[in-house]
């Protein structure tokens, strides 16, 4: 049964969501190929816009992929949609891990496009080169690849949108435990967890300070950050990231659990 939740919600978002996927990688396309051609204003200024339009559809997806995830939560546990599933034989379990399993491939999919979509439309031997430069001190330290550092920022942002998505269900998890103005509630307590987790992760890199003169810089100087420095919050952020998210999956699990109340 989980796996048919599971294929409902994604078809459900997918569709929506994939007109942005296609657009972006489009317009990233025409961008390859119209700043790609010299000593031409017009096909140059069709290229600046076919850019624009790409990063607008980047700015869509990633604003889209959160919207859709809360907004077909709510529809399923607590809108009209919400009398039919709850009386599935499902486990309260079993329907909100269909809902986390799919926030994650959906934002997986929608980093990845991102990702490909950059990738076609900056590529270049310059390009590369700029970033060797840019991140060689931070390469150095980790003993690693250009691609290799790139991939641990992606995944980063893949990690704080991961914990934004779980926020959001935390917000109308609760919200929807009120009597009135559930939606103003949600937001509320949306970016309330949102605001516990960017909270709880610099007590973290505070407490990791004290022992760490390096990170204490952070708190009080205006020493210029180097490279270890980076390598320590770089690690931290991961590690926060996660751990931030199993919480708040949990905390949510047992709040899903107590009880729902339908609109």
């Amino acid at each position: 049964m989980l796996s048919k939740l599971l294929k409902y919600d994604f078809k459900s978002i997918f569709k929506f969501i994939s007109v942005f996927y296609i657009l972006a990688i489009f317009f990233s396309v025409l961008t390859r190929i119209f700043l790609s051609v010299d000593n031409s204003f017009v096909v140059n200024i069709l290229g600046e816009i076919c850019k624009g339009a790409a990063i607008s559809m980047m700015v869509s997806i990633l604003i889209n992929s959160l919207m859709r995830l809360w907004v077909r939560f709510k529809s399923n546990f607590y809108g009209d949609e919400s009398y039919l599933t709850h009386t599935l034989p499902v486990s309260k379990s079993n329907l909100y891990l269909s809902k986390t399993l799919t926030s994650i491939i959906i934002l997986f999919l929608s980093i990845l496009v991102l990702g490909i979509s950059l990738f076609v439309m900056f590529y270049s031997k310059e390009t590369i080169e700029w970033l060797k430069n840019m991140l060689l001190p931070l390469i150095n330290t980790y003993d690693s690849t250009i691609l290799k550092v790139l991939l641990a920022f992606l995944f980063i942002f893949f990690l704080e949108f991961l914990n934004g998505v779980q926020a959001g269900f935390t917000g109308i998890i609760l919200g929807h435990k009120m009597n009135n103005m559930k939606t103003g509630f949600s937001v509320l307590f949306g970016f309330g967890a949102y605001m516990v987790t960017q909270m709880f992760g610099l007590l973290i890199i505070f407490i990791v300070s004290i022992f760490n003169k390096d990170m204490m810089n952070l708190f009080i100087t205006n020493e210029m950050i180097n490279m270890n420095m980076i390598k320590i919050v770089i690690y931290l952020a991961i590690g926060i990231y996660t751990v931030s998210y199993i919480i708040w999956y949990f905390v949510n699990l047992k709040l899903f659990k107590k009880g729902v109340n339908v609109d």
